[in-house]
């Protein structure tokens, strides 16, 4: 009776307490949903009035996420969600209530792009790890997209097959998924526990709302989930699907005309529930995007973002610690350069690839009952050579600018506490002969506290280049605290690499011999104030280093802002202050380097509401450099049109300009010289679409840049032992004029249907202008006159491809 009584007097004083702190029962514990078995699986139509969801126990009560924190969904609209499964697939019956179905925004998109539309989005977490998960969205157009989630970063390139559908009356809109235990990864068990969250987002309100409560002013997203249970003996399908393709192409440039056929397949097998094996034979990678190239004038390579899918879906466990950049995989060979400048008396250069062809690639990744990541990626590249011929006796020379190479990354991640791992990865390149090999080892980790209020992360990565008769290691590292919770946050960040650390036989470095130190902090709101739903303001400071020989290369502090209000304008901006900095890179020779005098810059920025048919971001930037002439000034426009829910236009114009930049010139056995370099670059580009529906679209992409590099006649100089530089008298040898303009055009229009779930049907046209010269004194619109006098490529590509699951084709067979 006392015990009775003693609960009794505590649950009026929990009661009490939450009252006077005015919180939600349904913040202070994980929520919980039982999924119920079903023996006849419902048909995916978006009409949910399949007897299987009569009296399905309800998941409702969704809390807001953006802009409050926790407040109650509005009794106009209510969320409500039935979850049901058998042995082939789980399946999620949606209620998005309205009181107004016409506010709903309805833009079609295609896949894996929501634009401007409600949706419905549904987390599952199968190792209910605190980490990974895939994310499932169906947008109120009927758009599908699906992500790879590792914390808080989403892969939008990951796609997997499941089915969606959507119906509307005047009480809302209703979603109906089929998400097929093939699209997920999970370790064999007699009960699952998963990790589950689920979302709405009300376009016209601006307001989002989560099933389990979201804090966010504590750890990840990914933390606060709730569970999904129930799911029980289940017996699911072989994993083994293919992805057969086939493509023709005719390309035609300067006269000559060249038509290609190819076909392949690709294919995904399901090892074990966990552990996936997907590889790429006889690739094809002719339709993919192109780069965004640049006039390129600094010491560095240009680095591109990864177009073919291969390399960019379900990679999550090899990108970590930077290691794996996936271009390096049919990238230009590295004795490219070396055969263009080795032709000999008589000879000349006839043939010399691009690119290494790709022959095959594998991928293996999964993760244990008990949270272990495994991956095994391998990769192997076809021999390359250089054609030379002798113009006298007709003789052919090779060179081989690439051999057999491969490829090969193995990673170990190892999760716990719901919030936390450590890792263990290597990469490793391999060429045949006397050629450059690499291997790189890196250990990670990424510790919270059990409060979720700090976090540790670091690195640890060593480095090692065999090449014919020296062997070369090198190592680097980081290690940061940060502060996770609550409005005010801070962190202290040291990074290291020795001057022989080298990455870049799989991955990309572009410094090594760093000794840097950096710190922040910051203040950021999590529930509205006034006409702002959020803002963060930051304050940061970095100094950093050379290793070898110690010292300090440069220091600079600033700060920053970000906000949205309450009607979706964003706005903010930055100002850094930076002290004279020396660059050990520009001068292109070891051990030297030129000093950029103090600095004082800022930007501001702007980003309208996307879901008005009209919006604008935009960008100006400003530097100015102390005691010096040297000025860069940037700006980007970027206005987008949505003139109805199936035609939509985003044009972007970039401009910029650097005046009075010492830069580099030539080198010489005995000297370095640079000049006083004025520069100045337009890009114009345009993406544009019309949607049929969800499945079919034209797409448009445009771009164009041009640039142009213009050294002051007569005010060359030579650089000293302690960066600075003294006039030179330096007359431009022949065929050496450091001036350029740079002009080049791509355009892709493309019709995309998605024919049937899985598979695909893509007709391309592309065309491209490309022109080079040291025609400095040209502007804009001149370089333009003459780019339109180069050479025309035009390409026309049809590629298809089909999705067939082992376990239809067996159903076939036996029915």
């Amino acid at each position: 009776m006392i015990f009775k009584n003693l609960v009794f007097i505590a649950s009026i004083l929990i009661f009490i307490n939450l009252k006077a702190q005015d919180i939600d029962p349904n913040k202070l514990s994980k929520k919980e949903y039982s999924a119920q078995r079903i023996t006849e699986a419902p048909k995916i139509n978006g009409f949910l009035n399949d007897p299987v969801w009569e009296g399905t126990p309800i998941a409702t009560n969704f809390l807001m996420v953006e802009p409050g924190d926790g407040n109650p969904s509005r009794e106009t609209h209510r969320t409500q969600v039935k979850i049901v499964y058998d042995d082939e697939a789980i399946y999620i019956a949606a209620y998005m209530l309205v009181n107004e179905p016409d506010r709903i925004l309805r833009q079609f998109t295609q896949r894996d792009n929501i634009g401007q539309a409600d949706f419905f989005q549904v987390d599952v977490n199968t190792y209910n790890d605190g980490e990974n998960q895939t994310r499932f969205i169906i947008t109120s157009a009927g758009t599908l997209a699906d992500a790879k989630m590792s914390g808080e970063n989403e892969d939008y390139s990951y796609n997997v097959v499941w089915e969606g559908e959507i119906s509307y009356d005047d009480k809302g809109w209703y979603a109906e998924l089929k998400i097929p235990y093939a699209a997920l990864r999970f370790p064999k068990k007699e009960e699952q526990l998963w990790g589950l969250q689920m979302n709405r987002k009300i376009t016209h309100l601006n307001e989002t709302y989560s099933w389990n409560y979201i804090d966010k002013s504590v750890g990840k997203i990914t933390q606060h989930n709730g569970l999904l249970r129930g799911i029980k003996n289940i017996d699911p399908p072989i994993r083994l699907s293919f992805y057969p393709y086939s493509s023709i192409e005719t390309d035609q440039f300067e006269g000559n005309n060249q038509t290609n056929f190819n076909a392949g397949m690709d294919f995904k097998y399901g090892i074990t529930d966990a552990f996936t094996l997907d590889a790429t034979l006889i690739p094809d990678f002719g339709q993919t995007a192109f780069d965004n190239v640049e006039l390129n004038l600094g010491p560095f390579e240009q680095a591109f973002g990864e177009n073919r899918a291969f390399f960019t879906e379900g990679t999550e466990l090899f990108t970590k610690g930077n290691l794996f950049y996936s271009r390096r995989i049919g990238d230009s060979p590295i004795g490219f350069n070396q055969a263009q400048r080795e032709s000999i008396k008589n000879e000349v250069l006839i043939e010399n690839p691009e690119k290494a062809d790709l022959l095959n690639a594998i991928k293996i990744s999964g993760r244990t009952e008990n949270d272990l990541g495994i991956g095994f990626f391998n990769a192997i590249t076809k021999e390359t050579r250089a054609i030379f011929q002798d113009t006298v006796s007709g003789d052919f020379r090779y060179k081989v600018t690439e051999p057999l190479a491969n490829y090969s990354i193995v990673v170990l991640d190892q999760q716990f506490n719901q919030n936390s791992s450590i890792s263990l990865i290597n990469t490793n390149v391999v060429r045949e002969g006397r050629f450059r090999d690499g291997n790189v080892t890196g250990f990670l980790f990424d510790v919270f506290n059990n409060s979720n209020s700090f976090n540790f992360n670091g690195e640890a990565k060593m480095s090692n280049v065999n090449k014919p008769g020296q062997n070369i290691t090198g190592f680097a590292s980081n290690f940061e605290i940060n502060r996770t919770k609550g409005n005010f946050r801070y962190g202290v960040k040291h990074d290291f690499a020795n001057e022989t650390y080298d990455i870049n036989d799989l991955g990309l470095n572009f410094r090594n011999n760093y000794n840097n130190f950096f710190w922040n902090t910051s203040y950021q709101i999590f529930e509205p104030i006034g006409k702002l739903n959020r803002f963060t303001i930051q304050i940061f400071g970095n100094h950093t280093r050379r290793y070898k020989p110690d010292l300090a290369t440069g220091t600079d502090v600033g700060g920053s802002f970000f906000a949205v209000m309450k009607n979706r304008f964003a706005f903010g901006g930055s100002a850094v202050m930076e002290s004279d900095f020396k660059d050990f890179f520009e001068p292109r020779r070891e051990g030297h380097y030129i000093t950029y005098k103090k600095s004082l810059g800022g930007e501001t920025w702007i980003s309208s509401d996307y879901r008005k048919k009209f919006a604008l971001d935009a960008r100006i930037s400003y530097r100015d450099y102390f005691d010096s002439d040297q000025e860069n000034y940037r700006l980007r426009l970027s206005p987008r049109f949505r003139f109805n829910d199936k035609i939509s236009f985003i044009y972007s114009l970039n401009y910029s300009v650097t005046n009075s930049r010492n830069s580099f010139v030539a080198l010489k056995p005995e000297d370095i010289i640079f000049g006083n370099r004025d520069t100045e670059s337009v890009e114009n580009s345009l993406q544009g679409s019309y949607n049929f529906n969800t499945k079919q679209a034209l797409n448009l992409s445009f771009r164009n840049f041009w640039s142009v590099a213009n050294f002051a006649k007569g005010q060359f100089k030579s650089l000293q032992d302690k960066g600075e530089v003294t006039a030179k008298n330096y007359p431009i040898p022949p065929n050496e004029d450091p001036n350029v303009n740079f002009n080049i055009w791509n355009l892709d229009l493309s019709y995309s249907w998605q024919f049937a779930p899985g598979s695909e049907a893509i007709l391309l046209y592309r065309n491209s202008i490309f022109n080079l010269s040291d025609q400095s004194q040209l502007g804009y619109e001149e370089s333009l006159e003459r780019l339109f006098e180069q050479s025309l490529r035009q390409n026309l590509s049809l590629r298809v491809v089909y999705f067939i699951d082992y376990n239809n084709i067996r159903n076939i067979f036996k029915s």
